[in-house]
């Protein structure tokens, strides 16, 4: 074998080339098609823009002023024709800008929409962009390209709405930029609920599906295309060349719930989860790239239902198990009633590449209900290559019926299967791995290049830190010293604190990404405050604090106080909170007084405590349990302690709640290690209390005088690791208790 990496970007690039869509050209066309009464309509009103909506015929270009149209609902309803169709664009693309409650509605056809920008808001509907006005009137022939949806999400994370919802038939989005999408609901849907949306051939392509943060529930897909009422009905869209940038709101990047889909020639860059074939059949999934880039559960494809088709994928550095390995092929429901798994049945796995790939995963979901194997399916033609020694293969069930033949492996698979495989030495240990015709994995194309997608004149959004790009900015100790250097700090500044006590009279409302940190680490600044909180987090608000000392004693003597919080009130994204080396004590001044707090509907990407310490503190060091509904829904995605000493804390260090048995997510996620617990937990409580929590990890931590951590195992096959930890003195020399609510050991 041979690396083909220079082969790889020659394809990218050509695929760039041919995928060129001249819109301007497009509008030429139907300038100069005979309809001689076509109007190019500047409008700079809302009013000004209905009368010309309103006289549109077919030809003419309604063209939005450059500004913001602010609270503007857009509705179009008319129709053009194929040679003329009827136009909605900005006076210059990206400069005309729809903020606060904007929406746009089209229905009729050959309509074709473009360069406009949604931000600074959110839709007043449950859609920004529908191709549809109301349940009786429809889009079709139509297009929206070259526009803009970026964090334009409701500032209550729980209510539901979707960016862009395709009805009717044969519509086009193409080349379109959206991301950031924070609250529930998918970015993008394709609505099956009318006969007139159904066998619709709608294309989307060529469209840059930027970064969809953890949601930390159910209802964060990136695309969906039908529902389970629907899963039996003929959708047939094409989804093809579009890049999925870090898009990992739930365990389905797109959730596939309809029949006769096609993805083809797209890429899957860091994004978690995979795409889920969950409902419906006859979908084929072929020429994509599925690149984890070694990020934390990222997966490929999640077969379910009868004749799937799988071929020609390319799927590397993917480090996603169970639900979301490289390749899950599902067991079904014996008689599966049309919301749940139907068994796999006919699916052709065929001539796909796993480049260092964590896991495959056969049978999935196998217990007392999943108990329909795969049938009638095929597994041929695919090369497996891995560094490691162990093969990535997990088989949950018997898998007689799939047939596995003319595969290659660089480790020997399970002896159940291992006849379907030819053993080959890795002669490139770079990759990547490129078959010849005929050969066992894919020849390729796959994929599309980010730069592909999207449009020219938006920025696409880094990757760097959040913390990162900013400004120091030099602080010494005054009265509300920090509230009034925040008042000027932008995103990723870092305020630096010379030596001395600081006085916080005023609460801080943070929505932007700060750091704060000590300018000497030999004159530690100590810091007092005066509130039931210091830091409120709304907005983008995340914090790093680094070598302070911080007091909680000047706090009201009343209940429930916390130094950060998150403000529900308002809503946010999902923050980030890092401690380093922290000291925090005199944090008990009254009853369940905490360091961290997540208020319902409220969302942490990570709270990480570093080389910190804490002392005498009434109420949880993390506070993580206000989604009591049961529902799936969880306060944080990832909490890492390490090297900290913990003393005299009364409650569980650590509360964290997620209830229900929804499947859809993959937190929390809870790591330990190297850290000292003294005196934790009055009245018996454990040293931490994680309900539902789906990865532990505990290594070299120490426990005197304190309960073992209590893990309630709520759904799914939780992991949970405990190595050289040590407990004296509590009542349990366990280090980690377990109680299992699954009805099984």
């Amino acid at each position: 074998m041979r690396s083909a990496r220079i082969g790889i970007s020659i394809v990218l690039l050509g695929l760039t080339a041919c995928a060129s869509d001249n819109l301007t050209a497009y509008s030429a066309t139907a300038q100069n098609s005979g309809a001689t009464a076509a109007r190019d309509v500047l409008v700079k009103t809302p009013e000004a823009y209905a009368k010309a909506a309103e006289s549109a015929r077919p030809g003419d270009r309604i063209i939005l002023a450059d500004g913001v149209w602010r609270d503007f609902e857009i509705a179009l309803d008319a129709d053009g024709t194929e040679q003329a169709p009827i136009e909605l664009t900005a006076q210059t693309p990206g400069k005309v800008v729809l903020s606060g409650q904007s929406s746009l509605r089209m229905a009729g056809s050959h309509l074709v929409v473009s360069g406009l920008i949604f931000k600074d808001g959110y839709t007043p509907r449950s859609e920004v962009i529908s191709f549809r006005i109301d349940s009786a009137r429809y889009a079709s022939h139509s297009r929206v390209t070259q526009t803009v949806i970026e964090n334009y999400s409701n500032p209550d994370r729980r209510q539901v709405d979707i960016w862009v919802a395709l009805y009717g038939r044969n519509n086009r989005f193409d080349h379109n930029h959206l991301a950031g999408k924070l609250n529930a609901g998918p970015t993008m849907a394709v609505r099956l609920n009318s006969e007139e949306s159904r066998n619709n051939e709608h294309r989307i392509e060529f469209n840059y599906f930027g970064p969809r943060p953890v949601f930390g529930s159910n209802g964060g897909e990136t695309l969906r295309i039908g529902t389970s009422a629907y899963s039996l009905t003929r959708s047939g869209t094409l989804v093809e060349h579009n890049y999925f940038d870090r898009c990992s709101g739930e365990v389905e990047i797109i959730s596939n719930k309809s029949g006769g889909n096609t993805f083809r020639g797209n890429t899957f860059f860091e994004s978690r989860g995979t795409l889920t074939l969950r409902h419906g059949g006859d979908t084929l999934v072929e020429d994509n790239l599925f690149d984890g880039n070694g990020a934390p559960f990222t997966g490929g494809v999640r077969v379910i239902n009868p004749r799937q088709t799988v071929r020609n994928n390319y799927f590397r550095r993917l480090t996603g198990t169970r639900f979301s390995g490289a390749m899950v092929v599902m067991n079904g429901v014996p008689d599966s009633p049309i919301n749940r798994y139907h068994q796999v049945d006919g699916a052709v796995i065929e001539n796909n590449t796993f480049e260092n790939v964590a896991a495959i995963e056969l049978g999935e979901g196998a217990d007392a209900e999943r108990s329909a194997r795969p049938v009638n399916s095929v597994f041929r033609n695919n090369l497996v290559v891995t560094q490691a020694t162990q093969s990535p293969f997990n088989l949950y069930d018997d898998m007689s019926g799939v047939s596995f033949s003319e595969n290659a492996a660089s480790a020997i698979p399970p002896v159940e299967i291992a006849a379907g495989f030819q053993i080959r030495k890795v002669e490139d240990p770079n990759g990547p791995y490129l078959s010849p015709t005929g050969g066992a994995g894919a020849a390729g194309p796959f994929g599309v290049a980010r730069e592909a997608t999207g449009v020219t004149w938006h920025p696409k959004p880094a990757s760097d830190s959040r913390f990162s790009g900013g400004r120091d900015i030099a602080v010494a100790p005054g009265d509300s010293a920090i509230w009034r250097a925040l008042q000027t700090a932008g995103p990723g500044d870092t305020l630096v604190l010379a030596g001395g006590t600081y006085v916080e009279s005023k609460i801080i409302e943070l929505n932007a990404p700060v750091t704060i940190r000590a300018a000497d680490a030999d004159d530690r600044p100590s810091l007092v405050f005066e509130r039931s909180n210091l830091f409120l987090l709304s907005g983008d608000g995340s914090l790093i604090l680094s070598g302070l000392s911080v007091s909680g004693a000047e706090a009201p003597d009343s209940t429930g106080n916390s130094f950060i919080a998150t403000n529900f009130r308002v809503g946010g994204g999902n923050h980030v909170v890092r401690l380093m080396d922290m000291d925090f004590r005199d944090f008990d001044v009254n009853k369940s007084f905490s360091i961290i707090t997540a208020n319902k509907s409220t969302f942490f990407d990570s709270i990480e405590i570093m080389d910190s310490k804490f002392k005498d503190v009434s109420g949880p060091v993390v506070r993580a349990d206000s989604e009591i509904d049961d529902f799936g829904v969880y306060n944080v995605e990832f909490l890492s302690i390490a090297n900290s000493e913990f003393q005299n804390i009364a409650a569980p260090v650590a509360s964290i709640y997620r209830g229900g048995t929804d499947e859809s997510t993959f937190g929390p996620n809870v790591s330990v290690t190297g850290s000292k617990f003294n005196d934790i937990g009055k009245a018996g409580a454990p040293l931490m209390l994680l309900h539902g929590v789906q990865n532990f990890t505990a290594n070299g931590n120490t426990a005197e005088a304190a309960q073992p951590i209590s893990i309630v195992i709520t759904t799914g096959l939780p992991t949970i690791h405990a190595t050289g930890n040590s407990a004296r003195g509590s009542s349990n020399a366990a280090f980690v208790t377990t109680t299992d609510l699954r009805g099984r050991s």
